[in-house]
């Protein structure tokens, strides 16, 4: 027997191999670090360059006012013995869960209560944790272009299969174009679970009733599930678009919904979000037995998870005072005119385009026949500006790049003007 020492301890080498071999068929985050990649080679070779970041899908208009003197609270309580908290409820503190079901849910007509809302610590961690209530044949529907997450997660479980060129074996790809505004059509094969996020990354797209209405009908007649990634609800405001799933009838009994406060109020760095699973969600184990979702659910966070900290929370319930929903719009209201500025600019230059409306992404048709990575290059070199190249989205991305609006008015401006000049 071969034994590998590391440290002070030896591992036997017949046991070591013995991991998830589906991390071995994960393909690396090759879109992210080849941005990255080229970013830096580019800066090395022309260290003056004004170089302009339109590429990154985070934030950077800090966390408001009321949710940092919230945590400035939550920190004193936590230095006092009368006010200590420990281990909170894995679900999550019922003064932020009544918060979210009153004002995100109730005060827009919709039936949520409090023990179907689950507190995580972000949007990402939920999508991927969902996971484990599936078993490993469930199939997986997802739109293609798609964020990345959806796949890569039911790689891990494996569920993907086989990774044949482009596309996984056993994932269903619904494929989205210009012709339909990347609303993508109900599957030809029956899937087990449909992942469906709006307003949409990396498209923008965002859905109206109608439109959702025939996916959550075709759920209930097929008895599929949808996981609804619904990050980006807060840049919806015209009321054709839908915010939660919940506003279309019958989605309790087929559907989840996943939200962030990343997108919604900078919460990126910070980490809080939450996942509604309404307790009419039915599934069966595999003999035949009825269960809940919204048991599993629970069950599963009580065993994997300790719950969001006791600082974020108290944050993100201060989103909802009076004072912090102002400030919150406030940012929101920032990053829509960015979006305005890069619409007009590519409007003004005759490029086609979609998003920017409901969502902080643009997503951009390049010239003529220029893939992905020749117009990322292009702006790149001649503008000094960044994408992300849409192929890195999926099959259906090529020829497509995605521009967000999370930058300054003025370094978006500069932007939207190199922009248009050079993809003109």
């Amino acid at each position: 027997m071969q034994l590998l020492a590391t440290g002070n301890f030896y591992f036997r080498s017949d046991i070591m191999n013995r991991v998830n071999d589906n991390f071995r068929i994960l393909p690396a985050s090759y879109l992210f670090s080849e941005v990255g990649r080229r970013v830096t080679a580019f800066k090395s070779e022309n260290p003056l360059a004004d170089l302009i970041r339109m590429d990154i899908g985070d934030v950077t208009r800090p966390i408001c006012p009321a949710a940092v003197e919230a945590m400035h609270q939550a920190v004193d309580d936590l230095s006092r013995s009368e006010t200590f908290r420990g281990y909170g409820p894995e679900q999550g503190y019922d003064f932020l869960r009544n918060t979210i079901v009153e004002w995100d849910y109730r005060r827009r007509g919709l039936d949520v209560s409090e023990d179907e809302v689950f507190i995580s610590d972000g949007a990402k961690s939920d999508l991927g944790n969902l996971s484990d209530l599936f078993s490993a044949d469930a199939r997986v529907a997802v739109t293609d272009p798609v964020y990345p997450v959806y796949v890569d997660t039911n790689v891990i479980a494996g569920r993907a299969g086989t990774l044949e060129g482009d596309r996984w074996s056993r994932i269903i790809y619904l494929d989205c174009d210009a012709e339909d505004g990347f609303i993508p059509r109900l599957p030809r094969e029956r899937p087990d679970i449909i992942y469906l996020c709006f307003p949409n990354n990396p498209t923008g797209a965002a859905v109206t009733r109608e439109q959702l209405k025939e996916w959550v009908d075709y759920a209930r007649r097929e008895g599929c599930l949808i996981i609804y990634d619904s990050a980006y609800e807060i840049f919806v405001a015209d009321d054709r678009y839908v915010r939660s799933i919940y506003e279309v009838e019958g989605a309790r009994e087929v559907a989840i919904e996943v939200r962030s406060f990343s997108k919604t109020a900078g919460f990126t760095g910070l980490r809080c979000g939450y996942t509604v699973v309404p307790k009419e969600l039915r599934a069966t184990y595999p003999g035949g037995e009825p269960c809940s979702l919204n048991q599993l659910w629970n069950r599963r966070q009580c065993t994997k998870f300790n719950g969001a900290s006791y600082i974020a929370q108290c944050a993100a319930r201060a989103l909802y005072s009076v004072r912090g929903r102002a400030e919150i719009q406030a940012d929101v209201d920032y990053y829509r005119q960015n979006c305005r500025t890069l619409s007009e600019a590519l409007t003004g230059a005759g490029i086609r385009f979609c998003g920017g409306v409901a969502s902080p992404y643009l997503w951009v048709k390049a010239p003529g026949e220029l893939t992905s990575w020749q117009c990322f290059e292009l702006l790149l070199r001649r503008a000094g500006v960044t994408c992300t190249p849409g192929s890195g989205f999926g099959r259906c991305g090529e020829g497509y790049i995605r521009f967000t609006a999370f930058n300054t008015h003025e370094a978006t401006a500069r932007a939207a003007e190199r922009i248009a000049k050079t993809l003109k």
